[in-house]
């Protein structure tokens, strides 16, 4: 029911005034186990820290000087600045900050209709997969891969810049338990290379190069099938001359593998004609969307019309979110913009949900200088007083799914299922704040009280699916039609690369990953499993008289921090790992207050993996 992947179906209960879950065994791709960060899901729960009434700022930002309140002022106040920021700047000086907390389908969408319907800026999200998304539009007409339940009929599959074994753990022993041979792509050793059949360490930023080499390898050994690609792509005859163009020096050049390693793979992914699971670490660089291109025609090559994992879709959202209730066409800022708009005054009003900007996104220090520099008014509807909750003037309390009723997709499988509310503790959901904020706004338009079941009826009929059938069999799943192509030509469309590599910068590509017990930085605060030491080669640690265990300071021109440094034999010469999102008001800093907030010019997505940093002894 999280944010993640493997969007596990749950069986939950309340005994004697204590949660219980455990895994429901009607999805079959997480029906085995819970995770780590499920199984430890009462604890999230049950905490004393969870927020239980509205808090009203009383002194100044940064900090926990609030007032206790009810919702009934704390709304009011709330309605009234939208009100006064409407008159004096206009509804795009308004502006909705959301993320998903968690995959209920009603809960993270349905505050958008208020915001639709006041004409108000909406965050557009380009932190997660946009850089991809784009790309595969390009190939394919959209991002919808194969269904991964279909893995288990394959003879192997490549998880390529993913960490899945932590992020993605059903997904990963799914077709372990099914005998499919695992491949690992990745630029050091991660969980997932140890444990996969094969592990290939390669360069930063030379995914695209190394796609590009298994292509000519399948072109130049005749492993490509010439029936489906003559059927079902366009392009292709082009794509092969440009191939025949590309020198397999240059590619093993840049991706550290040798010419001879670069055949061996292309040949072995040929005859067996692998699926991949495209992560979505790689694609957040400057060149992460092309990479994408290139990594997702290797299955067309071999025969499959969509033979990747990417970022699979059932639910759709507009049927929530309402677009057509606007009047004018909107105004989208990305999350990469937040400090910008924030800065030179656009923005004057945040509501925020479902997320933890303050210790997430990219370039903290700009972020949190432009908040404090401003007379930006925010408003936090979250479940614990976050880092977020630190810079804002409201915060409201949110419940927790166990505590509403919902449905919910995966962006992975294809399951979706009903949640439940099986007690009440503390908060409000997401759609209950945004119809009460829409009554203290005086605004009588009948959508923006529309019921939370009415909604998950009309959604589920959208899929063909009655809403009772699902209550009554809790998980249910949706076959994925294996459609052609959305192209305009409706075929796969063969790409052309300009440029093959980004240019080099001095210091340590900084990798900024997933904890194996955090979803971003959920779960942090009740769970207090950390770890906020940098890892480096031992090459790089003895060039810059460092070792294990000694304080480090960690710079670059967005600023520094002060860590524990650890030499690691899993790290490659040139490259240092940090684990992303811990809270700052916990640990002091993060790694975002090192990230670039920087967009690829393509495609406009984050290229927070093109962050270089330095480090050195701190002697301080």
């Amino acid at each position: 029911m999280r944010d993640c992947y493997d969007t596990c179906a749950m069986e939950s209960e309340i005994i004697n005034g204590k949660l219980f879950v455990r895994a429901n065994p009607k999805n079959k791709i997480t029906g085995n186990f819970l995770c780590p960060k499920g199984a430890l899901l009462p604890r999230w729960f049950h905490s004393e820290e969870r927020l239980k009434v509205p808090l009203i700022r009383n002194s100044p930002k940064p900090g926990s000087g609030f007032r206790e309140s009810t919702w009934d002022e704390s709304l009011e106040l709330v309605a009234r600045e939208i009100k006064k920021v409407i008159e004096k700047y206009g509804e795009k000086s308004v502006l909705l900050y959301y993320y998903y907390g968690d995959r209920g389908y009603v809960n993270a969408n349905f505050p958008h209709r208020l915001f639709n319907y006041l004409n108000a800026s909406i965050v557009e999200d380009v932190i997660c997969d946009r850089n991809g998304e784009e790309a595969l539009r390009e190939i394919y007409g959209d991002s919808q891969g194969m269904d991964p339940e279909d893995i288990s009929k394959e003879k192997m599959i490549i998880y390529w810049g993913i960490n899945a074994a932590w992020t993605n753990m059903h997904g990963f022993y799914f077709p372990k338990r099914h005998g499919v041979e695992t491949w690992a792509v990745d630029i050091l050793k991660s969980k997932t290379v140890k444990l996969a059949d094969k592990g290939i360490i390669i360069r930063p930023e030379s995914d695209l190069l190394l796609a590009l080499g298994i292509a000519k390898v399948l072109v130049e050994k005749k492993l490509y099938d010439e029936d489906f690609v003559r059927s079902n792509a366009r392009g292709f005859e082009r794509f092969a001359e440009y191939l025949e163009n590309l020198e397999m020096e240059r590619i093993s050049r840049k991706t550290g593998l040798s010419e001879e390693k670069i055949e061996e793979i292309g040949v072995e992914y040929g005859k067996k004609k692998g699926v991949i699971h495209i992560g979505y670490g790689f694609q957040r660089t400057a060149m992460g969307g092309d990479a994408v291109k290139a990594i997702s025609i290797l299955p067309a090559m071999v025969g499959k019309l969509r033979g990747f994992i990417y970022s699979n879709r059932i639910l759709r959202r507009e049927l929530v979110r309402a677009p057509w209730l606007r009047k004018k066409e909107g105004y989208r800022i990305s999350q990469l913009e937040l400090a910008e708009k924030i800065e030179d005054g656009t923005i004057k009003f945040v509501f925020i949900y479902g997320t933890n900007p303050l210790a997430t996104l990219p370039n903290q220090n700009k972020l949190r200088e432009a908040i404090l520099s401003s007379d930006v008014f925010i408003v936090l509807h979250d479940i614990f007083m976050t880092d977020t909750a630190l810079f804002s003037d409201v915060v409201l309390p949110a419940n927790t799914f166990f505590e509403r009723e919902d449905i919910a997709d995966s962006y992975y499988h294809r399951y979706i299922a009903i949640n439940e509310k099986i007690t009440e503790k503390y908060g409000k959901s997401n759609s209950e704040v945004a119809r009460l904020l829409a009554k203290k706004l005086g605004i009588k338009k009948e959508e923006l009280y529309e019921e939370d079941e009415k909604i998950i009826r009309s959604a589920l009929e959208d899929i063909g699916v009655r809403y009772e059938e699902l209550k009554r069999e809790k998980v249910i799943k949706i076959p994925l039609k294996e459609e052609n192509p959305k192209t305009a030509s409706g075929k796969i469309e063969f790409p052309i690369f300009d440029s093959l590599s980004p240019p080099r910068r001095r210091g340590l590509k900084l990798i900024s990953a997933t904890y194996l017990f955090t979803i971003s930085s959920q779960y942090h605060n009740t769970y207090r499993y950390e770890d906020t030491k940098i890892y480096i080669s031992e090459k790089d640690g003895k060039k810059r008289g460092i070792k294990s265990g000694d304080r480090v300071k960690v710079y670059n021109e967005f600023g520094s921090i002060v860590t524990e440094v650890k030499l690691s034999e899993d790290i490659p010469e040139g490259v240092a790992l940090m684990y992303k999102a811990f809270w700052p008001s916990i640990v002091g800093n993060n790694v975002n207050f090192l990230v670039s907030d920087a967009r690829s010019e393509k495609y406009r997505g984050t290229t927070l993996h093109s962050t270089w940093v330095e480090v050195e002894k701190n002697d301080e």
